[in-house]
Parts: C-alpha cells; structure tokens; sequence
C-alpha cells in the first residue's frame, strides 16, 4: 500500500476543463511527491484529461510539458484549448444548454479543429462519467436531478480555460501515438513521464473497450522501453494479475492506492515507479 492516501478530489484544484474516464485528480498527491524535485520536461503520452500536466506546469513542478494524445476528438480538444481559447470561450458563453443543443450538436458534422473541439467539450459534459467512446449515453437524472447538463458549468469551465490560456506557452499538444512518443523521447536526459495507459484486456472486464476508442496498447512493450532506459517515470495502471507479473518481471516497484470511482466504488490502482518512492 501507498504511503500517501489517493486524494478527495473535491479538495483538490480542478484544472482540466474534461471529466475524463479513468481520470488521475486522485493522484495529484503523488505526483508532487515524485516531482518534488522539479524537472525540465514533463511527457504525458497517453493525455487524456490532461490533469497531470496541468498540474505539473501549473504548479511549477515542471518548466514545460508536453502532451500526446491519438483519439482525434480528444486532439480536436486540447488544440483547441491551447490554441484559440478566446473562441471556446466565448462559444461556452452563448451555448444554451439543453438536451437539443447538445444532440444538435452531435449529429452535425465538425467542419473545423474549433468545431470539434467544442463538441468533445460538450459531449464529455454531458454523457455518463464523460465517456466519449461509441455507444455511450447521456447523462438521465444527473447532479440534483438537473439532467443532461447537469454537469454544464459555464463560469467555471471559463475560469479552467483562462487558466489554461495563461500557460499555454508551457503546453505544447501533438497528435500521435504514446508508446511510440514514449520510444523516441526515452533517453533525452531531463525529462520525466508520466504514463497512464487504457486499462489492461485480458482481467475479463474489458474497461479499456468500453471507455476509449483507442484501447489496444502493447503493455509489455511499455514496461520494455522503460526498463531498457533510465528514463524517470511515474506510471498508472489497474491492478490486474497481467501487470502484476509486468512489474515483477522488470523489477519495477508499485505500490497500491485504494481511489474512488463515480460510482463511488473503491478499487485498487497501482502506482508504478522504476525506484522506491512511496
């Protein structure tokens, strides 16, 4: 077990404007004991929501950060973020919240980066735990029973934008794949990762499916081009036998932290790291 508790993540400073499945806010604790020594270059492969290196740059434990992302929505999000935050903005203002605007706004066709950017925003507001794969549903009842946008907060997601506005010459976005990321930057001295791959497949529940387009990882290979590196990295993972026999095989240590989902269910993740730290 993790010497440091996963955090609540109502007390913690919300920094991404996405309510991203699978997302680490719970992790923020561990993530300024591993940079406590702060670092150059922060690499997220496997961005996401982009907690981790919101939090690294806007905290100053990292100089820079870059994050990488393949899901073109997700992509579509972060360029929009980083670079037309005035145009989000005021599209945030005059977006009138209803069940069809936003179903409006899904079945239209995203003629430009801008476009599609906002209606990830949109849609990850508004569908169940912010998933955004396939098949997904829209929120029904939602928080005090307001329905689908519920979780539509204008002044807030304005105030996480200017924020990310603010930093944007800290932040850089590249579209692309993270193992292949992870290889190429591996060995650059000064930088550190942070990597949160898709769940693992083969444990029978098949989350990774469920919640990303992109799910299919070579997990092994990550723990390969760590161990072959003396890259400094902090990696999430669930905790299921497949990874268990990763870290054993490579001689990585982990630690256990019991988070809570938004079901409000406790389950075990680990924490992954090449040297003893928690």
């Amino acid at each position: 077990m993790s010497s440091i508790l996963a955090a609540n993540v109502s007390c913690v400073k919300q920094r991404s404007p996405l309510r991203y499945p699978g997302g680490k806010t719970w992790l923020v604790p561990h993530i300024k004991e591993w940079l406590k020594s702060p670092v150059d270059l922060l690499v997220e492969p496997f961005a996401g929501g982009g907690i981790v290196s919101l939090t690294a740059v806007m905290d100053n434990l990292a100089q820079r950060a870059i994050m990488v992302e393949l899901d073109r929505d997700i992509s579509s999000f972060w360029r929009t973020a980083l670079e037309y935050p005035e145009e989000i903005i005021q599209r945030i203002r005059t977006f009138t919240p209803t069940r069809a605007g936003v179903e409006r706004i899904a079945l239209k066709f995203p003629e430009t980066v801008q476009d599609q950017g906002f209606r990830t925003l949109v849609l990850n507001r508004t569908r169940r735990g912010g998933i955004l794969a396939s098949g997904s549903s829209y929120i029904r009842k939602g928080e005090n029973n307001g329905g689908i946008c519920s979780r539509w907060y204008p002044d807030t997601l304005i105030l996480r934008f200017e924020a990310i506005a603010e930093h944007c010459d800290r932040l850089r976005f590249y579209e692309g794949d993270g193992l292949q990321t992870l290889e190429s930057r591996c060995s650059h001295e000064g930088v550190a990762f942070f990597i949160d791959p898709p769940y693992t497949t083969n444990d029978g529940k098949r989350a990774g499916a469920r919640l990303y387009t992109h799910h299919r990882v070579d997990h092994e290979r990550i723990f390969s081009v760590l161990a072959d590196s003396n890259a400094n990295f902090l990696m999430t993972y669930d905790c299921s036998p497949e990874v268990r026999k990763l870290v054993k095989r490579y001689d990585f240590d982990a630690v256990s932290v019991e988070m809570k989902t938004t079901n409000h269910q406790r389950i075990p993740e680990l924490v992954i790291t090449r040297d003893k730290l928690f």
